[in-house]
């Protein structure tokens, strides 16, 4: 009989199937050892693994079996890798620094059970980096694996608490990072000033695309801006959405601005076309 978990494991929070044999219950944020693709990592329990889960989890994600929940020899022994890990970023920066390579070192990852060592890099353009890995897999007796990264990537790996006083996104529960654009801080009407909607990372915050779609189907629902449309108070011209609220602001003809709910509009007559679309009666 086995039992089957979420878990989230590694630096950069790599999310797997992970079994576990014999009745052991573990609770969410138990951290436990497991033996993923990559080697013995530590991670922590999330949920149960259900049809559900595993429809939100892609095909590519890992599948493991978990060891052991972490015992207290296993915490001193996590303790002594982050000093090692320091060791580590800090003789490979300076074999970048001797061949004068175009690259950034940004963190470093010492697997639990030792099996390699991940080396996250910045480079503008494409780095060979042959030999320096062949230095450190002598140096340090082991697989080495450089990966390079995004500087969302690196916001992933640095990165602490943003502007809302909570864990950044990246580093929690994101597992991809899409593309945000400006359009859906104009659309959420969100300040435009940019030290004000930039995350960590000096790109545009992810949290800006989590409520876009609401947005944009709302938005579908209400006249646009600069339309022509007649309401149980007259007729006027559309100058403003509040779009959450299914809200517009019309300057009338004759009574000057209100703001009305959408169902109170009686026609709109689309400015570009000059068809008239009847929302309501």
């Amino acid at each position: 009989m086995s039992n089957s978990y979420v878990v989230r494991y590694g630096s950069t929070h790599h999310l797997g199937e992970f079994n576990c044999r014999g009745d052991l219950q573990l609770r969410r944020d138990t951290d436990v050892i497991v033996r993923s693709s990559r080697g013995v990592e530590w991670g922590a329990v999330l949920c149960k693994a259900t049809e559900r889960t595993r429809d939100f989890l892609s095909n590519d994600q890992d599948k493991g079996r978990i060891l052991r929940p972490v015992s207290d020899e296993d915490r001193q022994k996590l303790e002594s890798l982050y000093h090692t890990e320091k060791n580590e970023f800090k003789g490979c920066q300076e074999l970048i620094a001797e061949r004068k390579m175009q690259m950034q070192l940004v963190d470093v990852e010492h697997l639990y059970g030792g099996e390699r060592i991940v080396f996250y890099y910045l480079a503008e353009k494409r780095v060979d980096f042959r030999e320096l890995v062949k230095d450190l897999a002598k140096k340090y007796n082991t697989r080495i694996e450089m990966r390079q990264i995004g500087v969302r990537d690196e916001a992933k790996h640095l990165a602490d608490y943003g502007d809302c006083g909570k864990p950044v996104c990246c580093n929690t529960h994101l597992q991809e990072m899409p593309p945000v654009s400006m359009k859906m801080a104009k659309v959420q009407k969100a300040t435009l000033d940019p030290s004000k909607i930039t995350g960590r990372c000096g790109r545009l915050k992810c949290c800006l695309r989590y409520e876009y779609n609401v947005y944009q189907e709302y938005q579908r629902e209400l006249p646009k801006v600069g339309a022509t449309v007649v309401t149980k108070q007259g007729q006027g011209k559309v100058v403003d959405l509040e779009i959450l609220a299914k809200r517009i602001t019309v300057q009338l003809e004759q009574k000057g601005r209100t703001t009305i709910q959408v169902d109170d509009i009686i026609t709109v007559v689309q400015k570009k076309t000059g068809k008239e679309k009847k929302v309501s009666d």
